[in-house]
């Protein structure tokens, strides 16, 4: 005999057909989900997937995703979650559990959001409002498509993915599968029929390879859109399918005597293989966005320059042009570890041709400094240069050039992230989690979000004629 709902059907054995299991059938809501919780410790592994809980007709009630399945999916048979106000009516209404593995918990995300969209359980009812949740989107009008997280989905010109449940998992799936498919997440319009962008300085993403820098136009229009289609299959579920596919093109490129190209594939091959292992979602960020605690970098910092008292103000100083065109300078401003908007500023470079990053250096820092001598107004504790030994010279020139004091100047280098200070022949070399480190990290590039913030309106001003 079936009972049926919302064409879900369950079995149900009749009285009298088999006296012992209609014995053995739980004939209570408490029952059924004692039953269920003897499940999950039994049958549940501790594995990524997807958890479904159904009511008493088998329909699906609510859908969730885990690192661990057994753990998480556990959780709701203590006695805290018949407590909680949040899970409380789901565990008076839910009758039975079950599950679905994933092989990452990157696929266990995804495999939730198109649940729940195909579902629309009752518990999930609040990614009914759609435009409040999250996206994954994926331009599909541009010459190197963007991906890029929305609460604002265009209508049309991309393509969707989600909605998700939970912001902060997404931003970490994203950049694990950043390091792997390699694709932008900038909001720049390149053209690949404009040569300038051969001159445009690529963000650290680059530099950490985690894009392949289409802003200069490093890949051709032809493979980046390959990658982004290896990204959709991955996204649509087709992981097995897609190693299948990039075997068989590793096969072909090394066979073809493509080394490079072979390599990189067997690269990618080795980072899906391996998905389970990259951390959690909600921490696995990239190295700019890293938990920075103020209080702690400034004290590191204070130790590492041998500073006299804690450092409160700290300024950082970025360049960025397009094939010489529209130099602009950034100079963004810290307090007490936190970036403080009302103290930044732009510049756009005027007596430097070309491209010349060390003179652009030189130019900005005179031009601020000096204004600031001559306001009478204090100086920054640290003054921060993007670059390495030779954009810290040229910084320390424009301070001789004005005959000036100086602050604490000293500059970042990138990949490396080496900390070079003036007169000091070698650099200072932190561990990637120091916290003095990440503060310097954060103050670096948010001066280059700034900088190419400002370029970006001004190449937009020209080609529109504004």
């Amino acid at each position: 005999m079936a009972d049926e709902g919302d064409g879900v059907t369950i079995e149900t054995t009749p009285d009298g057909d088999d006296g012992a299991a209609a014995q053995a059938l739980p004939k209570t809501q408490p029952e059924f989900f004692a039953r269920a919780a003897e499940k999950v410790r039994a049958k549940f592994p501790a594995t990524p997937g997807v958890y479904l809980f159904q009511d008493q007709k088998g329909r699906v009630l609510y859908v969730g995703k885990a690192k661990n399945l057994r753990a998480r999916a556990g959780s709701y048979f203590l006695k805290a979650a018949a407590e909680d106000k949040r899970t409380a009516q789901l565990v008076a209404e839910a009758y039975d559990i079950d599950f679905l593995d994933a092989e990452s918990e990157v696929d266990a995300l995804l495999m939730e959001s198109r649940l729940v969209k195909d579902i629309q359980p009752k518990f999930n009812r609040d990614l009914r409002d759609d435009k409040s949740f999250p996206y994954l989107q994926i331009t599909t009008h541009e010459d190197f498509p963007r991906v890029e997280i929305t609460r604002e989905p265009k209508a049309s010109a991309a393509k969707l993915y989600g909605p998700f449940t939970n912001v902060y998992a997404l931003r970490g799936a994203l950049q694990v599968l950043q390091k792997i498919f390699k694709f932008r997440t900038c909001s720049l319009d390149i053209d690949e029929g404009d040569e300038r962008w051969r001159w445009f300085r690529p963000c650290l993403l680059a530099s950490i390879d985690q894009c392949t820098a289409p802003c200069n136009l490093r890949v051709s229009k032809e493979d980046y859109r390959k990658d982004i289609a290896r990204l959709k299959t991955f996204l649509e579920g087709g992981r097995t399918r897609l190693l299948k596919e990039l075997n068989a093109e590793m096969e072909e490129a090394s066979k073809s005597l493509r080394f490079e190209k072979a390599a990189r594939l067997r690269d990618e091959i080795q980072l899906l293989q391996r998905l389970d292992e990259r951390g959690e979602l909600e921490e696995d960020v990239q190295p700019e966005v890293f938990y920075v605690d103020p209080k702690k970098g400034l004290a590191g910092l204070q130790k590492v320059l041998k500073l006299p008292e804690m450092p409160r103000v700290i300024e950082g100083v970025d360049i960025a042009h397009l094939g010489g065109n529209e130099t602009v300078a950034s100079l963004v401003q810290f307090i007490d570890g936190l970036p403080f908007k009302p103290g930044y500023r732009r510049y756009r470079i005027r007596d430097v041709k070309g491209i010349d990053d060390f003179a652009s250096i030189r130019e900005v820092v005179a031009r601020r400094f000096g204004r600031l001598e001559k306001a009478g107004e204090a100086f920054p504790d640290i003054l921060l240069i993007d670059g390495g030994k030779g954009q810290l010279s040229h910084g320390m020139e424009a301070f001789e050039s004005l005959g000036i004091t100086p602050p604490t100047v000293i500059s970042l280098a990138k990949k490396e992230e080496l900390i070079y200070r003036p007169g000091e022949s070698e650099p200072i070399r932190l561990s990637r989690h120091a916290f003095a480190l990440r503060l310097l990290q954060y103050v670096r590039d948010e001066s280059h979000r700034f900088a190419q913030h400002y370029h970006h309106l001004l190449r937009r001003k020209r080609t529109l004629g504004d």
